[in-house]
């Protein structure tokens, strides 16, 4: 390769990492904000709100909060609250159920 080659190959990676980096924050907000999605309708399925209601709760608090931090483009806090909501969520399922395991349901 030739140095105008060489500096074209260069500069299109710079600009390619650049589109790149732009897009983490909906893109990692996405990533995070499916399982917590996940993790608390699962919770709710497993009638969470009756069994663990304060991590059902916690969760789904969370969940909302994720979503508005996003809508504001604050997407380092909601990554942060979906994150949150994805362990509560999975603590309340599996609290849920293993209540509903002791109660014979």
């Amino acid at each position: 390769m030739n140095g105008r080659t060489k500096r074209l190959v260069v500069l299109c990676a710079v600009v390619a990492a650049a589109v790149c980096f732009a897009a983490c924050g909906p893109s990692l907000y996405t990533f995070n904000l499916v399982p917590a999605s996940q993790a608390v309708e699962q919770a709710r399925q497993a009638n969470a709100a009756e069994h663990a209601p304060y991590e059902y709760h916690y969760a789904r608090s969370y969940l909302d909060k994720a979503q508005e931090e996003a809508g504001e483009a604050n997407y380092q806090d909601a990554i942060r609250f979906a994150e949150q909501a994805n362990e509560f969520g999975t603590k309340a399922r599996d609290l849920a159920r293993r209540r509903m395991r002791e109660q014979g349901r």
